[in-house]
C-alpha cells in the first residue's frame, strides 16, 4: 500500500513538473511570529481534486485522497485546506515554520508548485540613546545609538523628514544602528529618529532633540529713530541683536555708559553724549563673544540768534566793508542772498572759507540792496537780513535853467545830483553866497545886476564829498516893440512895397503911352504948336541933383515921374524901371517915403 502510494506521488509529481509547474502564486512569503500565512494556488475554484499533497522541507503536512485527508501531527489545529482550490492556511507561526513548501495536485491534470516562507520576529521597543547632550558648533561630536527587538532588522536615521546618510563627518556603524557626527554644525541639529524595519514589520523611535550651540555672530546695533544727527534733548533707543544659540547676553560699551540687555534708551541726550556706541554679545555655552560695529551718535543744538553785522554803520562807495553772518549753535553751512536771489560774488566781492564773512573791496553803489544769510545745520536753519545802503556822490551834478533872461522877469535855476543820502546845495553868484540848503534858486524880479556866474555846490555830509557846477546867466533889455508889434511892422512894410511897385508900374506904362506921339512929331520935323496932341515939356532941377520932368497934355491929364538917380537913362523902357526897383528893394521904407514926398499924385 505504501509502495503504491509512493509510486502514485512520484507519477503525479513527474506529471506536474511536465504539465503544471508554478501553481503557487508567491515564490516567497514573509510572516511574523504568531501570525498566519495563506499559500494560494492559481487554480480557479471550483476544481475537482482527486489527489493533493502539501510538504514542508520534504515532510508531509497534509494529504488528500478522495474522499479523505490525513494531517501530520504538529499541524492539527494550525492548518486549513481549501479543497476547492488546493490553497492552504498556516496559523500560529513560529520561527521553526520558516522553510520550503511544495504542493502536488491531481485534478483534470497534474499541478505542482513551491514557495519559501520566512518567519520574523516583529520590530518593537525601538529606542535612542545619546552620548553628548551639550554640543558646541565646530568643537563637538555626538553619537546616537538605536536599539530594537525583532529579527532581521534594518536601521534608518531621520533628521526631521530627511534621511541621514553617511559622509565625511557622518558615520553609520553597527549595521546602521549607530550614528556618529563629528565637528557638528548648526545645520546638524534637529529632531532625530531611528526607524527600524524587517520584512514583516517596522518601528520608529521617539524623537531626540539634538541642539548645537553656536555664535554669537552677526552682532549689530540699531538706532531708533534712525538719524544722522539728534537734537539736543531728544530720546534715542539702541537695540543690539546677534545670531546665537542659546540667546546671547549683551553688554553696552561707550563713554560714560554702562548697562546690559538687548535694549538701551538714552533720555534727554545732550551734546556731551556725542560719540561712538557699541554692544558686545556673549554666549555662555560656546564661551564666545562678539562686538558690534560702532554706531556714532551726534547730538546738536538748534541754531538761534542769527544776525548779519557790518564793519561800519555808514558804508561809503570806494571803501572796504565786511558783512559777518553769525549765530549761536553749531553751524554747518551758510547761504547768502541778495534781493531774493542767490548771491554770486563778483570780482570785488569775496566770501571767506566758512562763508561767514562777505567782503566788498572796494564798495560800489550797485552793492546796495537787501542781503540775507541763511545759517543751517542738520537740525534746523535760521535766516538774518541786512539792508546795505552804499553812500555815494554827489555826482552827475547839473544846473537846469535859462542862460539869458529879460530884466524884470523871474529867474528859476534848479540844481540836481546823484547822491545817497541826498546832497545839500549852496548857491553862489560871482563867488558870493546867495542861497543855502535848497536845490532851487528863484529870483522873482531880475535886475541887470543879476547877470553873472551862478555856481551850485552839492555836498554829501556822509561821504564828505562835494561837487560844483557853473551856469552863466545874462540879464538883458527886452526889445521896444513886442513880438506882435514887430510882426505888424513887417506886414505893413511888405504891403507898402507892394503898393509902390504897383504904382511905379502904372506910371511907367502911362508915360510910355504919352511919349510915343512926341517921338513921332520929332521925326517928321514939326514944331511945338503944329498939332492938338503936341506936348509942352519943361524941366526943373531937383534940390538933390535929380531931374523932375513934367509933361502936360492938352486934355489937362498929367503925371509925374521921380528919378532916383542923378542921370536919366539913354532911353526909357519898362525893364530898366523894374531893375531900378529891384535895386531899391532893400531900402523900401525910405524910398517909399521919398516917393510919397515927391509924388503928389500918390
Amino acid at each position: 500500500m505504501n509502495l503504491l502510494f509512493s509510486l502514485c506521488v512520484l507519477c503525479v509529481t513527474f506529471r506536474g513538473l511536465c504539465e503544471g509547474a508554478g501553481v503557487l502564486v508567491d515564490d516567497l512569503l514573509n510572516a511574523p511570529v504568531g501570525g498566519k500565512v495563506i499559500f494560494t494556488t492559481t487554480l480557479t475554484p471550483p476544481v475537482t481534486i482527486t489527489f493533493l499533497l502539501w510538504t514542508f522541507n520534504h515532510n508531509n503536512i497534509i494529504t488528500f485522497t478522495e474522499p479523505m485527508n490525513t494531517t501530520t501531527p504538529g499541524y492539527e489545529g494550525r492548518i486549513t485546506l481549501f479543497i476547492s482550490s488546493g490553497s492552504l492556511e498556516l496559523r500560529n507561526l513560529s520561527l521553526n515554520d520558516s522553510g520550503d513548501y511544495t504542493v502536488t495536485i491531481s485534478a483534470t491534470q497534474a499541478h505542482t508548485g513551491s514557495t519559501k516562507l520566512r518567519i520574523y520576529e516583529p520590530v518593537s521597543n525601538v529606542t535612542i540613546t545619546t552620548s553628548s547632550p551639550d554640543l558646541v558648533e565646530f568643537n563637538s561630536s555626538f553619537r546616537l545609538s538605536c536599539s530594537s527587538s525583532g529579527s532581521s532588522l534594518s536601521f534608518y536615521w531621520l533628521n526631521g523628514s530627511s534621511e541621514v546618510t553617511a559622509s565625511d563627518r557622518v558615520q553609520l556603524t553597527g549595521g546602521g544602528s549607530n550614528l556618529t557626527i563629528s565637528n557638528v554644525t548648526r545645520y546638524d541639529q534637529g529632531m532625530f529618529r531611528c526607524h527600524v524595519v524587517n520584512p514583516v514589520s517596522n518601528g520608529t523611535s521617539d524623537s531626540v532633540d539634538l541642539s548645537v550651540s553656536f555664535g554669537p555672530e552677526n552682532t549689530s546695533l540699531n538706532l531708533s529713530p534712525t538719524e544722522h544727527y539728534y537734537e539736543d534733548g531728544s530720546n534715542v533707543s539702541l537695540t543690539c541683536s546677534a545670531v546665537s544659540r542659546p540667546p546671547a547676553h549683551f553688554q553696552w560699551i561707550g563713554d560714560k555708559l554702562s548697562g546690559s540687555g538687548p535694549k538701551l534708551t538714552l533720555l534727554n541726550i545732550n551734546m556731551n553724549q556725542t560719540g561712538n556706541y557699541s554692544c558686545q554679545a556673549f554666549n555662555n555655552i560656546t564661551m564666545r563673544n562678539q562686538t558690534s560695529q560702532p554706531a556714532f551718535i551726534s547730538v546738536l543744538k538748534r541754531i538761534s540768534g542769527a544776525s548779519v553785522k557790518s564793519t561800519t554803520n555808514q558804508a561809503v562807495e570806494g571803501n572796504s566793508v565786511n558783512l559777518t553772518c553769525e549765530a549761536a549753535g553749531p553751524v554747518f553751512s551758510r547761504q547768502w542772498m541778495k534781493d531774493g536771489s542767490y548771491l554770486i560774488p563778483t570780482d570785488n566781492m569775496t566770501l571767506n572759507s566758512e562763508g561767514s564773512v562777505l567782503s566788498f573791496q572796494p564798495l560800489k553803489k550797485t552793492h546796495s540792496g537787501e542781503y540775507s544769510c541763511r545759517i543751517m545745520n542738520p537740525i534746523n536753519s535760521v535766516e538774518a537780513d541786512y539792508t546795505l545802503v552804499v553812500n555815494y556822490g554827489p555826482e552827475s551834478l547839473q544846473i537846469t535853467g535859462p542862460r539869458e533872461i529879460n530884466v524884470k522877469h523871474t529867474l528859476t535855476l534848479t540844481c540836481s545830483a546823484d547822491s545817497t543820502p541826498s546832497a545839500t546845495y549852496t548857491w553862489l553868484l560871482n563867488t558870493k553866497e546867495i542861497l543855502s540848503n535848497s536845490a532851487v534858486f528863484t529870483k522873482d524880479v531880475t535886475e541887470f545886476s543879476d547877470s553873472g556866474s551862478y555856481t551850485c555846490t552839492a555836498t554829501n555830509y556822509v561821504t564828505r564829498r562835494t561837487a560844483a557846477h557853473v551856469l552863466f546867466v545874462t540879464v538883458k533889455q527886452p526889445p521896444s516893440c513886442s513880438s506882435g508889434c514887430i510882426a505888424g511892422i513887417i506886414f505893413a512894410c511888405c504891403l507898402v512895397v507892394g503898393l509902390c511897385a504897383g504904382g511905379w508900374y502904372f506910371v511907367s506904362q502911362r508915360k510910355k503911352r504919352l511919349e510915343e506921339p512926341f517921338h513921332r512929331d520929332n521925326r517928321t520935323g514939326s514944331t511945338g504948336g503944329g498939332s492938338q496932341n503936341s506936348v509942352a515939356t519943361s524941366s526943373n532941377q531937383n534940390k538933390d541933383g535929380g531931374t523932375v520932368h513934367l509933361e502936360l497934355e492938352k486934355n489937362s491929364s498929367e503925371y509925374a515921374e521921380v528919378k532916383g538917380n542923378n542921370r536919366l537913362p539913354a532911353e526909357s523902357s519898362t525893364d530898366a524901371h523894374v531893375e531900378q526897383m529891384k535895386d531899391a528893394a532893400p531900402q523900401s521904407g525910405a524910398n517909399c517915403a521919398q516917393t510919397d514926398a515927391l509924388d503928389p499924385g500918390t
